[in-house]
């Protein structure tokens, strides 16, 4: 291998690095205040939905504790896979990685005191049926947060979702109304999140 070469390896590595430096202490901000709105505390047993990379789940378990749970739910089988050979990498006792499917969390009933789903709502396809799951899965007095954004202009529709999406995203009177004629009562909406993004926490009576 040549210098110069070597040299660009060298340089997109060290960038590669930095993102991903970058990336998990945006994802620990994030939890951290994720977890202050829902009232994590050791022993609080979550489930992040469509865990994707694991980065928020992971950032999770620090908030939780020993003695609590995080649930990684993934619907995509390769990420299924590299979710649970990280959670062995880090010999984390306390993640479960769970195969979700397109009308359902396949979490087990009344499991969670806290479940979130970052930038994934929109991209459900059978929102009553997976809703009616969120509720099953989620404890009495147990908090559902999801985290989105509107439909963004430049960005594909995703394929399947209902027609009120109205592109790709999802708004938020959507979600709450959704989510309010599945059972849960509206809490809070914060619209200050991260990356233009808004946060509603419902909460199971």
């Amino acid at each position: 291998m040549n210098r110069k070469r070597f040299c660009l390896l060298v340089l997109l590595c060290a960038t590669a690095a930095a993102f991903s430096a970058k990336a998990r202490g945006n994802a620990a901000d994030e939890i951290k205040r994720l977890a202050a709105l829902m009232e994590w505390k050791p022993g609080t047993i979550v489930a992040d939905i469509g865990a994707g990379d694991g980065i928020y789940s992971f950032a999770a378990v620090e908030h939780v504790g020993a003695m609590g749970k995080v649930y990684a739910t993934e619907i995509d089988t390769k990420k299924l896979e590299e979710l649970k050979t990280e959670v062995t990498r880090r010999k984390l006792q306390n993640v479960v990685v769970v195969e979700s499917k397109e009308a359902d969390t396949n979490l087990p009933t009344a499991c969670c005191d806290a479940i979130f789903l970052r930038r994934v709502y929109h991209h459900l396809t059978k929102p009553v049926e997976f809703d009616a799951n969120l509720v099953r899965s989620l404890k009495p007095g147990g908090r559902l947060a999801i985290i989105d954004f509107p439909a963004r202009s430049g960005l594909e529709p995703v394929e399947g979702v209902p027609a009120n999406r109205g592109g790709h995203g999802i708004p938020q009177k959507v979600v709450i109304e959704e989510l309010t004629a599945a059972g849960l009562q509206m809490e809070k909406a914060v619209n200050d999140w991260p990356e233009n993004d808004y946060c509603v926490l419902f909460v199971k009576k």
